[in-house]
């Protein structure tokens, strides 16, 4: 018996018949078919506990949500401290840790004048950027890339790839362009009307694999947006709260947003807050008719708690210094690891410890993503190029973990490697 108290099961097997009676039939039998037979149970820190007790190292951790760890001792003090005095909030008045929180963000950008708004997942957050944007420049025109992904919902699903909208009646309407990722002739083309209000990038595109920006790319697309009027939006979900180096993806790239979305490790994987950060020029609706956008659960007042303590923590110096010498390690262990494996193990894309492992297959990184959990490691194969793994350590690993995590890979590698010659066999 799995008793948690609120509810329980009689074993993972009968866990596993409600979800696919009672949640998502599809998704839970993928895993099944994939050889991945995982329920979370008990997790802490870079740790997660099967419910027949097998230890993970989490190297996926939900796109970027537990970077500092599932269930970080000093967050779940936070939260529990702020229960004693907070809740939800109220949406329509002013609110005193969403004015606190806001005012701390606001430190984080180069503007002068920065507004955040507030959303309570990354998909809603997008939404609200690119209402914004129409509403800064009177335009409707989106751009984005190909195989981009900024989430599902009404807005923010047309941006991304038809997989995620085809299905829904949501194909992308006329004024949502798509332009291949690093080239800037697309792009201009793109913008050389004048009628576009935002150019919408993940920094490094997390959900095609994470491909690195070209030389210049992302100076390019901001050089462009300029001269055509066109805002920003830096989508940071992935790529922000220190995973490549910096604060923000985009401070490495020397560029400067006029929006940057937030979410995921934000909330600390405690409780769920996104955040669209605003330069001040671009947040006319504000002034004119604050009411014009309202979320019930945006900037849900404990929420915004946590993310001032991980806004905090995340630039520690300690932490800082750590996401470093993290990056050095895993650059020289994966190095060495090819060096032995490189007609299988074909590259590393990495930025930080924003990380996609290239393997000699047109689906090794679904192959490698089951040889390593049955190895004890948990990440995941990117949806929409499964030759690549994300591969994403926190930035609190320490380097114990590291070699680990190191190890375990290379011990994976064989089996991958077998994986994929059954599958290549039987097709």
């Amino acid at each position: 018996m799995h008793d948690y108290g609120f509810f329980s099961y009689g074993s993972k097997q009968e866990m596993i018949e409600k979800s696919i009676a009672y949640w998502n039939p599809d998704k839970t039998r993928f895993w099944q078919q994939l050889g991945v037979d995982l329920v979370i149970d008990r997790r802490e820190g870079y740790f997660l506990y099967d419910m027949d007790g097998a230890r993970l190292i989490d190297v996926h951790l939900n796109g970027g949500t537990y970077n500092l760890g599932h269930r970080h001792p000093e967050l779940v003090a936070t939260l529990k401290q702020a229960l004693d005095h907070f809740d939800m909030g109220n949406h329509h008045f002013p609110s005193l840790a969403r004015t606190a929180f806001a005012e701390r963000l606001a430190r984080t950008v180069p503007w002068a004048r920065c507004y955040t708004l507030f959303a309570a997942a990354g998909g809603e957050a997008v939404d609200l950027a690119l209402k914004t944007a129409r509403a800064a420049t009177g335009r409707r025109k989106i751009v984005s890339i190909v195989k981009g992904y900024h989430g599902h919902t009404g807005l923010a699903v047309c941006t991304g790839d038809e997989r995620f909208s085809r299905r829904f009646l949501s194909e992308r309407p006329a004024e949502f362009v798509q332009v291949p990722f690093n080239d800037l002739e697309a792009m201009e083309a793109a913008l050389a009307g004048d009628d576009a209000a935002a150019v919408i990038l993940e920094t490094i595109p997390a959900t095609y694999g994470f491909p690195l920006p070209a030389e210049g790319y992302l100076q390019g697309v901001k050089a462009l947006c300029e001269a055509h009027g066109t805002l920003y939006i830096a989508d940071e979900v992935q790529t922000g709260l220190m995973r490549c180096g910096t604060l923000w993806g985009y401070e490495g790239y020397g560029i400067v947003p006029d929006l940057v979305v937030s979410a995921k490790g934000i909330g600390g994987g405690l409780y769920p807050i996104a955040v669209v950060m605003v330069r001040g020029e671009a947040a006319g609706w504000l002034e004119e008719d604050g009411f014009a956008h309202m979320s019930t659960a945006g900037g849900a007042e404990l929420g915004c708690i946590v993310g001032m303590a991980v806004l905090e923590m995340t630039q520690r110096p300690d932490v800082v210094a750590n996401v470093h010498a993290a990056t050095r390690h895993f650059s020289d262990g994966l190095a060495d690891i090819r060096s032995r494996h490189g007609d299988f193990f074909a590259g590393v894309r990495q930025r930080g410890l924003v990380m996609g492992l290239e393997f000699a297959h047109p689906e090794g990184a679904k192959f490698v993503s089951r040889a390593l959990y049955e190895n004890g490691v948990w990440a995941i194969f990117s949806t929409l190029d499964p030759q690549v793994l994300q591969f994403k350590p926190g930035i609190l690993i320490e380097p114990a973990l590291r070699n680990e995590v190191l190890e375990r890979l290379e011990a994976a590698l064989p089996r991958a490697r077998q994986l994929a010659a059954e599958a290549k066999r039987a097709a």
